[in-house]
């Protein structure tokens, strides 16, 4: 007759499986096992000695001994390693700790608590390129830049009102983090195997100890459920697509060619082989590990797809470790951006010659001759087109008003309305709708993201407090 674990399942399951469990969700069990112990001692199904040894148990633990210890295969899982060890310190009386509950609501619950972390840690490295973000823009209202349709240049704006574009998805992505958080910090612990129990538990004691904000309530849908971690899966992977859209651009803009951005030296790479090169090999990694993390956030929605709606593997030790993935390359994207951003310079004088040539301000031109002229738009277009047409290569302001005037002196303007009419800054000024490049209303609008800013700072650092507290409160000193 054979014996468990046939080494394989002990090498390919088992064995991996003990090791994430000890590197993710230590602390997170020994939480739920003081607080479950609290709270069967309040409710009476454990005696206040018995209580004591438990938590005595509990504080004996050698965490170092435990991260040394290796699957041999006398137990199956992280779970029943620590049982054993407790057994140690209080013999049999370590098996009442299990009393109203059951591996199924403890690995969901180990499984939200890490989790939860896990968006918190990220929504503070949004909230950091968010920030770096919101000082370039100030300092940047002014400098006029070309805006890009179809990677071809099309109209001026401001390098403050681009940049605005990224701090709002960036705050759209930490709303949806805390949206996140909100449904990942359910507790789920009582649900026991998935029926709940006859024993006459607390789980709100029990969810308040743990620092959760409420009960994932039906006990079916709490160990059978797996949408709190498909939502943070599908947060990350419209984060990361966000994010490298951007990088994108940041990379154009890097490049000789374009020359509108010049990282710090201590983000760039030499070449092995040509003396000249910096190569901004930064931003590449960047992107790739934004890619990576939308990858993995796509396996995870990937393997949570078309299993049953019940308590099975598939959602659980083997799929986890890829969410602590997703995260961390998420993460690692996040803080590089942000720590090079901070030290990269922008050439503003090359930014505004460019915002000046390639025919960028001529629908301001169309605009002016409707407003003074009264005539349609469609119009206006054909006359500037035709205009544009004719000056060939020479897209400076004053040829192009040359060409113009000449093609067009029945309408009786002068050469400074037609220039003022090209002129990039004058093009950003009169932007004054909600949105555009013009420097007042960009200023507007980064004074209401500052003070997005804070309430987003503020609901990170609440929320690292109250788990915090919570805590400090299940670890108290017996009484």
């Amino acid at each position: 007759m054979s014996q468990f674990p046939a080494p394989i399942y002990a090498e390919t399951v088992l064995g991996p499986n003990f090791e994430d469990a000890k590197k993710h969700f230590l602390d997170a069990l020994i939480e739920i096992h003081y607080a479950h112990t609290r709270m069967l001692a309040a409710q009476g199904i454990l005696t206040a000695s018995e209580e004591r040894l438990l938590l005595e148990a509990l504080h004996g633990l050698d965490l170092e001994e435990i991260a040394r210890a290796r699957y041999d295969g006398s137990c199956e899982d992280l779970f029943f390693f620590i049982e054993g060890l407790l057994r140690r310190s209080c013999g049999d009386l370590a098996g009442k700790m299990h009393t109203a509950r059951s591996r199924n609501d403890i690995d969901i619950t180990l499984f939200r608590m890490a989790q939860r972390r896990q968006l918190l840690g990220l929504a503070s490295a949004i909230a950091e390129l968010r920030a770096v973000l919101l000082r370039l823009a100030a300092r940047n209202l002014e400098t006029v830049m070309p805006a890009h349709t179809h990677t071809q240049p099309a109209q001026p704006t401001t390098l403050a009102h681009y940049l605005c574009a990224a701090i709002e998805f960036l705050g759209r992505d930490s709303a949806r983090i805390q949206a996140a958080f909100a449904r990942v910090n359910l507790c789920p612990l009582g649900a026991c195997a998935i029926t709940t129990t006859g024993f006459p538990i607390d789980r709100h004691m029990t969810a308040r100890l743990l620092g959760f904000e409420g009960l994932a309530e039906n006990s079916y849908g709490a160990i059978a459920s797996v949408d709190y971690f498909t939502e943070s899966a599908a947060s990350v992977a419209v984060a990361m697509v966000n994010l490298g859209k951007f990088v994108q651009d940041l990379l154009l803009w890097s490049t000789r060619e374009f020359g509108f951005l010049r990282l710090s030296d201590a983000f760039v790479q030499c070449s092995s082989i040509m003396p000249q090169k910096r190569n901004p090999v930064s931003l590449e990694h960047a992107r790739i590990l934004a890619s990576r993390a939308l990858g993995e956030a796509q396996a995870v929605l990937l393997c949570a797809h078309n299993t049953p709606f019940g308590d099975i593997n598939d959602s659980e030790d083997d799929l986890q470790p890829l969410v602590f993935t997703m995260f961390a390359d998420a993460l690692r994207s996040l803080r590089l951006l942000a720590g090079l951003l901070a030290a990269a310079e922008v050439d503003r004088e090359h930014l505004e010659r460019r915002a000046a040539s390639d025919f960028l301000t001529v629908t301001e031109l169309a605009d002016s001759l409707v407003r003074h002229t009264g005539m349609s738009f469609r119009e206006a277009h054909a006359l500037v087109a035709r205009a544009v047409e004719a000056s060939g290569a020479d897209d400076r302001p004053a040829a192009i008003a040359e060409v113009f005037l000449s093609q067009n002196p029945s309408l009786g303007l002068d050469q400074a309305f037609v220039e003022r009419a090209l002129d990039p800054r004058n093009f950003v000024r009169i932007r004054q709708a909600p949105g555009g490049p013009a420097p007042d209303v960009v200023a507007a609008a980064l004074s209401r993201a500052g003070g997005e800013q804070q309430k987003i700072e503020e609901w990170i650092r609440s929320k690292q407090e109250m788990l915090d507290a919570a805590r400090r409160e299940n670890r108290a000193s017996l009484g």
